[in-house]
């Protein structure tokens, strides 16, 4: 300062010398003090200016808050043509001349005068935007240009990194600590035993410790106590059951569809037992994520105690989606629920709000509309349905039984090909038929060696069609003809599961028609990728099959004209759009067509040229041609009929068959046709742009502009891009969810957007560390979860001093442990094992909801649920989207329409309410009274240490022993004189009990 003033006085006698004039004078002295205080950074801010502005946590939030609006990445809401948001439009020449930002000099930044200005019509933001920056706002923009306005990629984009040692036990705490010394905060001491073995329990599985594990915790003071008692709560079952509820949450998992009338979602409840099962067997993340990105596309993961199948339980979150049965604009429908999809996917892996690009690029994000639909095209690329619950044993069973009947063929064939017969040989030179098509279109015909192109999902429909397989004479045992083709779905038996589809097709033609035959099963047009038929507008797209005569099923599909589509040919039937599949279902056909007036006269067949290519006489794989010439020839004797060794192999095919059975179905994704979506031009389904965007990741993000390549979906493409090693979200935003439900704040408190709108992390290096060890641990979410729970900020107490409340009040830095509630689900099952009336029970169909009298509607079940739930944990509690469990809705578990990664804590009378009158909770808080007068010989304070023991992990303190007893006193005198002893007891502490649950202590962890 004093060099300052000497410089300006020297400055000044100079110009007195020469232009002496004193109120020039004057105003050069004020000019320079006003511009000495304003763009110094000596000002006395409540939080010092830093003395290095960083553009990620200082200045890009101002930006993003108060400029992008109108001068972010979205084109179309740009304003004067500049923008902020990248580094060449900030330091771009503007059209009134001048740069917004001359790194290096804050007085020529046109930004710095704007923001500084007072007029109305130059002041920026301007008036009528609300914003206003405040005078450090201002003073952190000068400072950073002046410093050279380094500019840097979101924080979020840039790849994790560490210098942190692996496993180092104190890391966690050496970077909390850190923090908190740049705070000048003092961090609290450890929490009592009780207190940490409670925090442990409930957080790990859930449940509150049992009294006799918080005893031996109490009384261990070996060196390892801790560790061990926290690896017991990693290893019970419990913990899949109380992560996989967390993860639900972002799956917005639900049993029905909601709407008019709330259907079933087909087998939900597999999804939640396969999250369970993930959870306890510490599935790596990685292999987690493939699994429900394109969990019907890798190799199935086995589980090693049912044998299921479980790669493919993975994709039917995607079912979890609300859904219509009779909207009226099917291809909107097919927008808003591909665009719930691409909203909690890219939410719930890479905490990003991609669906704010739908009408036009993202205003905050480096997210385009072009990334938005190159999403879209993923997901309209796949195909939504039952896919059956099979075992590995079961899809190896199918394998022998195909081996065996390509073993069958071969045989036959071997020794025909040895004849000279000259039926025998296809002739090379047979030349295609041509067919009349012009009063009709074939869309798929198998009468012919395979399945023209459609696709095969399941087992029922085998590999091929039924073209030359043998049939045997029932009597003679004898070889009696070569069958004719067809898509049969009891290839191997009736009562197997499987799906025919047809490749997408638009609609041109007034009808559809599939020649036909089965029972119990089903043929339906897919239009938009609509699935829930339904008369009174929708009913004519699908026909039941319950003839076994072959017919011909008309479709008329006229009012759908230009919509694309798909058909699918199935056995089983949807009853209230829930799959069944009957033990004697099945269906076969033989061809589809699309024709304007009247079916075709006759349906003329050739052999397509890729099937003639396939023809193989000595495995039978002949045309349809020859298969007629053969029965010709084996009708007249001409051909060996007797082969001995058909029999056993026939014998071993129906032993096997047996085997094959699955354990019921589940909707989920499988593959459909490649489809690249246009730009919707302002979300708009009708208004496209004239250019496809192919499928592929996000652009702003590694391998984000290289085109999918697969011929379906590209959703193994998408989960590989997102695992790829450069890519800097996945890591983080798993490893932030787990910071969050263990500490009830993620690093990033918006747990479900890392964008440019979301919070910063109020530790970054922390976050890193973690993200890096995270993948180097192989993806483990319990080696991670047993870290941070090892560590000292974990095992603070809750405690906070004044100071600390006052320095940082939202405890961001964790000096102590947040005090925080317990979850809806924590608060119901706590409740059950308090009252030792906890069925422990794991896994299977929903227990019904209990239905309140209150709870009345369209859809609401015939049947109501237990009060008590079948005192089975609340993840088994089945979740109707119409009628939601009024007790979890109270306590903030989220309406499931979206993710929610992180839950709103509400505190509100009607939680309070609940607590006090909710049947459920009295009726368990009699029959804990009534277990507690079953105790043998307890004095007053011991019955009180059994209800604290149970309720709050630990034993009362001398007060509330006494304020127990005048509870008890109190209530005894209003009690009737007529009742008995024991029924006033069992009231009275009934009542008690009660009470305790009413406490805050019973819902928060302290």
């Amino acid at each position: 300062m004093l060099f300052l003033f000497l410089y300006l006085k020297r400055r000044l006698n100079s110009f007195y010398e020469v232009h002496y004039n004193p109120f020039k004078f004057l105003a050069t002295l004020a000019i320079f003090l006003l511009t000495l205080y304003s763009c110094g950074d000596s000002k006395d801010f409540a939080e010092p200016l830093p003395d290095v502005v960083d553009f990620n946590f200082h200045v890009r939030p101002i930006l993003v808050q108060n400029c992008y609006l109108c001068h972010g990445p979205d084109a179309t809401s740009r304003k004067a043509g500049l923008r902020l948001d990248t580094y060449e439009g900030a330091i771009a020449a503007l059209k009134e001349e001048g740069h917004a930002i001359v790194p290096g000099n804050a007085s020529k930044s046109k930004l710095i005068y704007r923001i500084n200005h007072s007029a109305p019509d130059q002041i920026m933001p301007p008036p009528e935007s609300n914003y206003k920056l405040t005078d450090r706002e201002k003073s952190l923009l000068e400072k950073w240009i002046d410093q050279g306005a380094e500019w840097k990629d979101h924080w979020a984009f840039i790849k994790p990194e560490t210098n942190e040692s692996s496993f180092e036990a104190k890391t966690i705490d050496i970077l909390i600590d850190q923090k908190l010394q740049q705070k000048g905060l003092l961090k609290m001491p450890e929490a009592n035993k009780n207190s940490l073995i409670r925090r442990v329990s409930y957080l790990l599985t859930g449940l509150p410790p049992l009294p006799n594990d918080v005893e031996k915790f109490v009384a261990d003071n070996s060196p390892n106590a801790y560790n061990q008692m926290v690896n017991k709560y990693l290893e019970s079952p419990a913990f899949g059951e109380r992560w996989a509820r967390h993860w639900m949450d972002l799956v917005r998992y639900a049993e029905t569809k909601g709407h008019e009338f709330d259907y079933q979602i087909t087998g939900a409840y597999k999804y939640r037992d396969y999250l369970i099962r993930a959870f306890n067997n510490d599935v790596p993340y990685n292999q987690f994520l493939k699994e429900h990105l394109a969990g019907d596309l890798i190799d199935q993961r086995v589980d090693k105690e049912t044998g299921v199948l479980e790669s493919q339980l993975g994709t039917t979150f995607y079912a979890m989606g609300e859904g219509k049965h009779s909207p009226v604009d099917i291809k909107q429908e097919e927008a808003t629920y591909i665009d719930n999809l691409i909203d909690v996917t890219s939410k719930t892996f890479q905490g990003l709000t991609v669906s704010c690009a739908k009408c036009h690029d993202h205003k905050f994000d480096p997210i385009s509309a072009a990334d938005y639909y190159a999403f879209y095209g993923i997901m309209e690329s796949s195909r939504l349905g039952p896919i059956a619950d099979i075992t590995k044993e079961t899809k190896q069973t199918a394998k022998e039984i195909n081996d065996l009947k390509r073993y069958m063929k071969k045989m036959i064939g071997g020794k025909w090909s040895k004849l000279p017969i000259k039926t025998l040989a296809e002739k090379p030179e047979e030349k295609l038929a041509a067919i009349n098509t012009t009063n009709y279109k074939s869309i798929g015909d198998f009468r012919g060696l395979d399945f023209d192109g459609w696709l095969t999902k399941g087992l029922a429909f085998g590999n091929q069609t039924t073209l030359g397989d043998p049939i045997m004479d029932r009597t003679s045992k004898n070889l009696e003809r070569l069958d004719k083709g067809r898509a049969s779905s009891k290839t191997y038996r009736k009562g197997l599961f499987g799906v025919l589809q047809s490749p997408n097709f638009i609609l041109e033609k007034d009808f559809i028609g599939v020649k036909a035959r089965g029972e119990h099963s089903s043929i339906r047009i897919i239009i938009d990728n609509f699935q829930m038929i339904q008369n009174p507008i929708y009913g004519e797209l699908e026909h039941k099959i319950k003839d076994q005569n072959w017919k011909n099923y008309v479709f008329d599909i006229s009012p759908w004209k230009g919509h694309k589509a798909y058909i699918e040919i199935l056995p089983g039937e949807f009853k209230g759009h829930n799959y069944e599949l009957s033990n004697q279902a099945f269906i076969e056909s033989e061809y589809a067509i699309a024709f304007d007036s009247v079916w075709p006269s006759e349906i003329e067949h050739t052999t397509p040229i890729l099937q003639q290519q396939k023809i193989n006489f000595a495995n039978l794989k002949i045309s349809p041609k020859s298969v007629n010439q053969l029965n010709t020839a084996l009708k007249n004797s001409h051909l060996h009929t007797r082969f001995p060794e058909i029999k056993a192999v026939k014998d071993s095919i129906k032993n096997l068959t047996q085997n094959l059975k699955a354990n019921g179905f589940f909707y989920g994704f499988s593959e459909g046709i490649a489809i690249n979506s246009p730009i919707f031009n302002r979300g708009n389904h009708n208004d496209l742009s004239e250019d496809e965007i192919p499928r592929s990741f996000l652009s702003a993000l590694p391998l984000g502009e290289i085109p999918f390549q697969s011929k379906g979906s590209g959703r193994l493409e998408l989960a590989e891009a997102m695992l790829n090693k450069e890519n800097p979200l996945t890591a983080r935003v798993m490893a932030n969810r787990i910071w969050h439900h263990l500490f009830g704040k993620g690093i990033v408190e918006t747990v479900d957007n890392f964008g440019l709108q979301g919070n910063l992390p109020s530790n970054p290096e922390l976050l890193d560390y973690l993200a890096v060890n995270f993948q180097k641990n192989g993806w483990s979410i319990k080696k991670l979860i047993r870290e941070i729970v090892s560590s000292d900020t974990f095992k603070r107490s809750t405690i906070r001093s004044e100071e600390l409340s006052k320095k940082d009040p939202n405890n961001d830095y964790l000096a102590s442990f947040p005090v925080r509630r317990i979850e809806a689900e924590a608060i119901r099952d706590g409740i059950l094992v308090a009252t030792e009336n906890l069925d422990s029970t794991m896994y299977g169909p929903p227990v019904k909801t209990y239905l309140t009298e209150f709870m009345q509607g369209r859809g609401r079940p015939y049947e109501s649920g237990p009060l008590d739930g079948a005192r089975r944990r609340s993840i088994y509690q089945e979740v109707r989207r119409n009628f939601l469990d009024p007790m979890m809705v109270t306590f903030d578990r989220p309406i499931p329409f979206s993710t929610f990664g992180k839950r709103n804590i509400t505190n509100v009378p009607a939680q309070s309410l609940t607590l006090m009158n909710d049947p459920f909770i009295s009726e368990q808080a009699a029959s804990m009274a009534t277990k507690l007068q079953a105790q043998i010989n307890l004095s007053f304070e011991d019955k009180v240490e059994w209800i604290y023991a149970r309720t709050f992990s630990r034993k009362p303190t001398l007060e509330e022993l006494q304020k127990a007893r005048q509870f008890f006193s109190q209530l005894k005198k209003l009690q009737s004189k007529n009742e008995n002893e024991k029924s006033i007891e069992i009231a009275i502490w009934k009542d008690f009990c009660h009470s305790i649950f009413n406490l805050k202590e019973f819902i928060y962890l302290i």
